[in-house]
């Protein structure tokens, strides 16, 4: 990598095309998410021809029952080795190749999965091409996160701000999707359909934002050195402590004060899920003006391990169902306030150790170092995603 001086980002396109790039790096992902009702629809069984006397609501099929803990498995590791091999073997595939080729094919399989909404098959034929597309959406997502990180990490810190406020903008408008799909009443074919097509749209609007983007750095393998360690083990721990919580405990915490009206199909998604993507993206944008604590020091990293109290706080919310532990914040109050801090704190302090990640190396090495902060960033959402099980039985 050569050593890059700061760019002159003219009417700051450069920071317009990281943040297009971050958007597009997680709107995908947020959507495919978000359309969860959709998948496990199409796997319940067949309804059964002979009529019972005793007619009651169909038990959930076995895929339907496993999708969820599948999907996360496929995804989590394809993500993790697909990050882990992006950060050591970069260097032998062009970035070009692997920035563009990762949103084409991505791209590409959103298409194909749009048509499908579309196309009858049998349950067990729809689990298993959904898994092989997560696989590929996160193998293909993990590449094209860590090239791009790898990318900022040879520009001034200020530019790895944009790719997380993008990424964080991701998960706000997914959720807000969400919410008018809600409100208007669309079928869930309708909605998951529109969702797809968005995705396909913003991805499409990524690849004309990196045909833009001038080529800044040519590329030669390097090794980052060890100070890049303790920056990348806080990323990793914030987004262990996140999603550990996050939704798998937060998205079961019902509110006290709905009884029974509209405010309870509205609750988790606008406190859980609206609240945590917008306050989290405010977090990650918040560093394009403001830088604190400093990277030399160890507030910073005292600032992340005390997010751990977090996890019994949203323990002890009115999560149900619940078998030992007792409800000491039952107020919606209480809990909203929690997802607040909760939600900036993680943009905020992720936010910040990526971006000090790269410039605590030396130049030459810093597209490596970008690298490796994302496959820490992967891990901890690895490591988040296994500890969620135990947090959430333990309630």
């Amino acid at each position: 990598i050569m050593a890059v001086s700061a760019p002159k980002d003219k009417y700051f396109s450069v920071w317009l095309i990281f943040f297009m790039l971050g958007l597009g790096t997680l709107l995908p992902w947020n959507f495919f998410m978000t359309a969860t009702a959709y998948f496990t629809s199409r796997l319940k069984d067949p309804p059964s021809l002979e009529p019972s006397a005793n007619q009651t609501a169909a038990p959930r099929s076995m895929l339907e029952s496993k999708f969820n803990n599948v999907m996360t498995l496929c995804a989590m590791l394809s993500l993790l080795l697909l990050t882990c091999l992006n950060s050591f073997l970069h260097s032998l595939v062009p970035q070009r190749l692997r920035v563009m080729g990762s949103l084409l094919v991505i791209m590409a399989v959103f298409s194909i999965t749009a048509v499908l909404v579309k196309v009858p098959l049998e349950p067990l034929t729809f689990f298993c091409v959904t898994m092989v597309t997560i696989v590929i959406i996160n193998s293909f997502g993990a590449v094209l996160q860590g090239s791009l990180f790898g990318m900022a990490g040879l520009l001034p810190a200020s530019y790895t701000t944009p790719i997380m406020s993008g990424q964080g903008l991701a998960g706000t408008f997914a959720a807000f999707s969400m919410i008018c799909a809600i409100a208007s009443g669309s079928e869930l074919h309708d909605a998951a359909f529109g969702y797809f097509i968005t995705a396909c749209g913003v991805i499409f609007l990524s690849v004309l934002s990196y045909i833009m983007l001038p080529k800044l750095v040519t590329h030669t393998h390097t090794h980052a050195h060890a100070h890049v360690w303790s920056l990348a083990l806080s990323v990793c721990f914030t987004f262990c402590v996140t999603i550990g919580s996050f939704p798998s405990v937060t998205a079961d915490v019902r509110s006290s004060l709905a009884d029974g009206g509209s405010w309870d199909l509205y609750y988790v998604p606008v406190c859980c899920f609206l609240l945590f993507n917008l306050c989290d993206w405010c977090g990650r944008s918040l560093t394009a003006v403001c830088m604190w604590p400093r990277k030399d020091g160890v507030l910073l990293h005292v600032c992340v391990m005390c997010r751990c109290v977090f996890v019994p706080l949203f323990m002890f919310c009115n999560v149900q169902p619940r078998l030992h532990l007792p409800v000491y914040f039952l107020h919606d109050g209480f809990f909203i306030i929690f997802i607040i801090l909760f939600a900036f704190s993680n943009g905020y302090l992720a936010s910040l150790c990526m971006c000090y990640g790269p410039k605590n190396v030396l130049p030459h090495e810093a597209e490596t170092a970008g690298a490796i902060m994302a496959f820490f960033l992967s891990l901890g959402l690895a490591l988040g995603a296994a500890l969620s099980f135990p947090i959430r039985a333990l309630i």
